[in-house]
């Protein structure tokens, strides 16, 4: 049934910009503060407070457009959107609606193998509102967070599938963090995503009636809303129903969408010029020193680790998923001609240990300085060790903070190489262990493997294994 429908899905991502202040006053941004500490009359709306632009919004705002290769407008100001909510103290939110500060830009993700091109129509900037915290007892409301400067990057409606949409936000994500622009913590809320999302024929041209599913807070929430939906709305046509233009929520408890109330458009929001605020002008000299400050993204980063350093795209992906972890690779790799095995090492056993700093602290503080790396690296590649002794030595160096050439000659670690030495260690085992050769001529092949581990644990794991091999294979 559903071979016959596609989706069309465009994204609306509000991302938290990271200023120590508040886009309209002078409060704090801090995460995790006491409950409506951070507020002043300015954004909780006190009659005759006025707001004032925070500078280096804008500047943030204008990086997220530039790293997404949009237009940035000479010309942007302002608007009220109206509504009512308990969140939002004004019962209007500061935005940005006819004269957005960015426009047509564009993200490249990869999936499947298939390249694609997600258009952005715009990125505009706007004021968080407050959080709503429910319980058994009622709704309570923190207004820490109103104010706080936000960029919303809407997508055109290019994506069409929950694949392509993580691929999108993934990438997105990623440009942002090197951009600068944020930490885009999803878990913090300083990322959070809302999917537009409709169903039509395959072929068809003619847009159908779209949901929007509000506030999902991670990519993989994401991914699971969108194949709910999409199946929703099938079934509702294959019913005979109609869809309706609703706002709806994800529940990751049952991984369903629910609705919340009916769409509204834009002109229930009343929009108008904020009369607080004048419009302003970006100039080109400012536009250029803010394109001259950006870092190089992932993309390019991508496309040097495969051109200089020989890894592959699959490896450069997953080295490029955080700054950090770019900035502790390239490091490394300048500093060993054999980059590739650098790329190998920090895959195979520091990854996941890399991840989790980023993650948790967003800090990177590794047992492996990227400079022992490198020294691990050509260690292994001028096969002084091998990779069993390389894994020791990982745990070595955590352990006592001492670079790997030391290790090794502290600890005797040096790879042996001598062919002699390690036919006389092989002849000794198959000696001992009779029935494992005699069970390999018979067939067996796992008894060689369990006779070459006890070559190993006789040479304490200093053995060449390509040596090893080779003298196996030939006796």
């Amino acid at each position: 049934m559903t071979e016959k429908y596609e989706a069309v899905i465009g994204l609306e991502v509000h991302v938290e910009l990271d200023t120590a202040s508040k886009v309209f006053c002078s409060c704090p941004t801090d995460f995790g503060a006491l409950p409506n500490t951070n507020v002043c009359p300015v954004c909780m709306g006190l009659p005759g407070a006025l707001p004032t632009l925070n500078r280096r919004a804008v500047e943030l705002a204008i990086r997220a457009g530039l790293a997404t290769e949009c237009e940035i407008a000479r010309y942007t100001r302002f608007d009220r959107k109206n509504y009512f909510y308990p969140d939002l103290p004004k019962a209007y939110q500061i935005s940005q609606f006819e004269y957005p500060l960015c426009s047509r830009g564009g993200v490249d993700i990869e999936v499947d193998g298939k390249q694609k091109r997600i258009g952005i129509t715009r990125i505009h900037m706007e004021e968080d509102a407050g959080k709503l915290i429910h319980s058994e007892d009622g709704t309570m409301i923190d207004y820490n967070r109103c104010g706080v400067p936000l960029i919303e990057i809407v997508s055109e409606p290019d994506i069409r599938s929950s694949a392509e949409a993580k691929a999108y936000l993934t990438e997105l994500r990623k440009i942002l963090i090197y951009a600068g622009v944020s930490d885009c913590r999803m878990d913090k809320g300083s990322m959070r995503c809302d999917v537009n999302l409709s169903v039509r024929l395959n072929g068809a041209s003619a847009m159908g009636e779209r949901t929007e599913i509000k506030n999902v807070n991670s990519i993989a929430f994401v991914g699971k809303a969108i194949d709910y939906e999409f199946q929703r709305q099938i079934a509702v046509i294959e019913q005979g129903g109609e869809v309706f233009p609703e706002t709806r929520r994800f529940d990751e408890a049952d991984g369903k969408t629910h609705l919340m109330r009916r769409k509204e458009s834009a002109a229930d929001y009343r929009f108008f010029p904020e009369p607080d605020l004048v419009g302003f002008e970006v100039g080109e000299d400012k536009i250029s020193e803010i394109k001259r400050e950006l870092p190089m993204l992932p993309a390019e980063r991508r496309r040097i680790y495969g051109e200089q350093f020989g890894v592959s795209a699959t490896d450069a992906n997953i080295i490029t998923s955080h700054v950090l972890i770019a900035d502790y690779f390239e490091k490394a790799a300048r500093a060993t001609v054999y980059p590739r095995l650098a790329a190998n090492i920090l895959l195979t056993e520091l990854m996941s240990e890399l991840t989790d700093s980023v993650n948790e602290k967003n800090t990177l503080e590794p047992s492996v300085p990227s400079s022992y790396l490198a020294e691990l690296a050509t260690l292994y590649g001028e096969q002084t060790v091998n990779s069993s002794t390389v894994k020791k030595l990982i745990k070595m160096i955590a352990a006592e903070g001492v670079s790997p050439s030391e290790l090794v000659e502290k600890y005797g670690l040096a790879q042996i190489n001598d062919g002699e030495y390690i036919a006389c260690e092989l002849d000794a085992v198959i000696k001992e262990n009779p029935k494992l050769i005699t069970d390999y001529r018979n067939g067996k092949l796992a008894a060689k493997k369990a006779i070459i581990g006890k070559v190993m644990a006789r040479t304490a794991g200093r053995a060449n294994p390509l040596i090893l091999n080779d003298i196996f294979d030939n006796m």
